[in-house]
């Protein structure tokens, strides 16, 4: 498997070997590969979201539970969150979110570009640190580290996937 087909995989691997059991998802043809591992998985109990602030509650309730999860969503979704994101700092609970990103290489949508553009700072004036993935070989070790420093840290922090790493989107 070459190393753009493989990254999803990568993903799904170091979520397994994280803990996470509940993947709370908007449907994003970026995700499709991982959810779709993820709705396979035995292990992992995928949620469909109506809107990504849904997720945030969501997790937070599994964490308090006893278990780890992760958000996955569009760059386009992180607007809908940062009222939300409160209550992870206020409570200081963790919070995973692999965050697809668009309006960046190659985007053909102009309606995806301002929040592609300004996820990146809206995430850090809500407190939540970023981390980014652009390479498929680095796909576990980032979101491994990634999730140990959300978990063990008990922090919100966003992995922004590259628009080049997901390929861009186009209508045809």
């Amino acid at each position: 498997m070459d190393g753009a087909a493989s990254w999803p995989d990568a993903i799904h691997r170091a979520l397994s070997e994280l803990g996470v059991r509940q993947v709370a998802y908007v449907p994003d043809a970026g995700h499709a590969r991982l959810i779709e591992l993820c709705q396979a998985d035995a292990a992992m109990r995928t949620v469909v979201l109506t809107t990504e602030e849904e997720g945030i509650a969501l997790l937070a309730g599994a964490w308090l539970g006893g278990q780890h999860g992760a958000l996955l969503m569009q760059s386009s979704g992180v607007g809908n969150c940062i009222n939300m994101l409160a209550l992870n700092q206020t409570c200081r609970l963790p919070l995973l979110m692999l965050v697809t990103m668009r309006g960046e290489w190659g985007e053909f949508n102009p309606w995806q570009l301002p929040m592609g553009q300004s996820a990146k700072a809206a995430l850090a004036l809500a407190g939540v640190l970023t981390e980014r993935l652009s390479e498929p070989a680095a796909a576990y070790d980032t979101v491994r580290s990634s999730g140990t420093m959300a978990f063990e840290a008990q922090v919100p922090l966003a992995l922004l996937l590259a628009q080049r790493l997901i390929g861009a989107k186009t209508f045809r």
